[in-house]
């Protein structure tokens, strides 16, 4: 298990170089100047160039993608060109809010998805199951930004009972993004856990304990539901790795102070070294996430653990 960590963690390191190296040309080959948009249109052209050759901007890209990765092999993400503050300081003071929102945008999906799921699994082509696959259809098929419009217009505008944006107003701010932000990720959860009980519980062991005369909640809760939770752990992980970079138009939505809105910020100003930095986070969380979902495996199920010794 030591040796499969380990090894996961060293691939983070193509996979960080890959993502820096198609964000940074693709950075450096958009259309205007960062120095001038800095600066803004009426600054004068001395200005300009001499903020250029602060910057760096002047040398070709391969070279200055090359001193990128140089600093950022010492723990260098660079520093902002909008702020001049180490963009490493940046992201470390505003992503626990692109956390916090993920956190508990999956826990909403989470809570009701899988208990639809089991009950959709177990009442197949009732009206609840019905229903409920109608509903995670839509889920899965809404735009989170226009869905999270909906409800400022409906919680904030019309009704007044919840704030429309900002965290000024502790959890009370939390619930329109976080039902936005997942509503998409539940409706997957509910339909993978739904297909995965379903085949479960069509198995010969299923249908032994239940001529045993083992109870209904027992079966489904001890017997089904833990051999059906990999696929569900699976898309849970994948999802969760999702929504911290799907909460960048639910924070932009919002107005959620997390890394969201400042990766947006940072793009409308061509600002490339806090672009880098926010991208390489979601890298790097998205595969630590995936991680943690592999070792949960061995734990689920002990026939995978004995393929990692």
């Amino acid at each position: 298990m030591h040796k499969y960590i380990l090894k996961r963690l060293l691939m983070l390191i193509p996979v960080v170089i890959g993502v820096t190296f198609i964000v940074f040309f693709i950075m450096a080959m958009t259309p205007g100047d960062p120095a001038r948009t800095i600066l803004g249109e009426t600054a004068p052209q001395e200005s300009v160039d001499a903020l250029r050759e602060e910057l760096g901007l002047n040398d070709p890209i391969p070279v200055r993608y090359l001193n990128y990765m140089k600093d950022l092999l010492r723990g260098d993400l660079g520093e902002s060109y909008r702020s001049k503050t180490p963009v490493i300081k940046e992201i470390m003071s505003l992503y626990p809010a692109t956390l916090k929102l993920a956190f508990w945008g999956m826990v909403f999906a989470v809570v009701l998805s899988i208990p639809i799921g089991i009950i959709s699994a177990t009442r197949q082509y009732s009206v609840l199951d019905n229903v409920s696959m109608v509903f995670a259809l839509l889920g899965v098929a809404t735009p989170n930004f226009w869905l999270g419009l909906m409800l400022i217009i409906i919680f904030a505008l019309n009704l007044g009972v919840l704030p429309s944006g900002g965290d000024r107003d502790g959890w009370l701010s939390l619930i329109l993004p976080v039902i936005t932000l997942g509503t998409g990720c539940m409706a997957s959860i509910t339909r993978t856990t739904r297909s995965s009980m379903l085949e479960v519980i069509r198995q010969d062991y299923i249908r032994t304990a239940k001529a045993k005369g083992v109870s209904k909640k027992k079966v489904i809760n001890v017997h089904a539901l833990k051999n059906a939770l990999i696929p569900v752990v699976t898309v849970i992980g994948l999802q969760f790795g999702a929504l911290l970079g799907g909460a960048v138009l639910t924070e932009t939505v919002f107005s959620w102070p997390g890394l969201g809105s400042y990766l947006i910020n940072s793009i409308k100003s061509q600002d490339t070294p806090a672009v880098l930095g926010c991208v390489i986070v979601f890298s790097i969380s998205f595969s630590i996430v995936n991680l943690i979902v592999d070792i949960l495996y061995a734990y689920i199920d002990p026939r995978i653990k004995s393929k990692y010794k």
